[in-house]
């Protein structure tokens, strides 16, 4: 399990824990994503993202976690969201990042061995389904925006579940 000594950790308005993610690409096409094993469940993959430090911009938050896990760095793009969990009191900033550099060994992989590996979109769906609904939320939103482009940077609330999310404003 990964372990941060005197981490911070933020809180907006509403004492939901801020936190930043990116859907990390191949390439502009954004048919291949790039996920990361998990810190507390080695076997199975998340969506690379984090809480933001204090006075952390979610922009800088993104870029910096997915450094930190996937170890890359990239072009950011778009906001593609904000997304609530209910169960665990999370707001993610979700951004969208064209991968331009991959390091063979990064933080995570050295501190904890963290793995990253590319998965066509459909089957990343499928894989954090099960066990992260919400990430797999991301990818689906992902979807949408691609067909509208009033869409991007919504506000995303929970109607009945953590997995169900619709845009608070347009």
């Amino acid at each position: 399990m990964k372990f941060k000594p005197n981490q911070t950790r933020t809180y907006d308005r509403e004492g939901f824990k801020r936190r930043a993610a990116c859907l990390c690409f191949r390439n502009e096409r954004e048919d291949e994503v790039l996920l990361v094993s998990s810190s507390r469940n080695p076997d199975q993959w998340i969506v690379p993202g984090g809480g933001m430090e204090p006075e952390e911009e979610p922009c800088g938050a993104a870029v910096r976690e997915v450094f930190e896990e996937a170890g890359v760095k990239g072009k950011l793009g778009r906001l593609l969201g904000v997304f609530e969990n209910q169960d665990r009191k999370h707001r993610t900033y979700v951004y969208v990042l064209t991968v331009t550099e991959t390091l063979d060994a990064w933080e995570d992989s050295v501190n904890i061995g963290r793995k990253r590996e590319w998965f066509p979109v459909d089957e990343a769906i499928r894989v954090l389904q099960s066990h992260k609904p919400v990430h797999a939320d991301y990818l689906r939103r992902l979807r949408i925006s691609r067909t509208s482009t009033s869409t991007n940077g919504n506000l995303l609330l929970p109607q009945t579940s953590p997995s169900t999310l619709t845009p608070l404003f347009r």
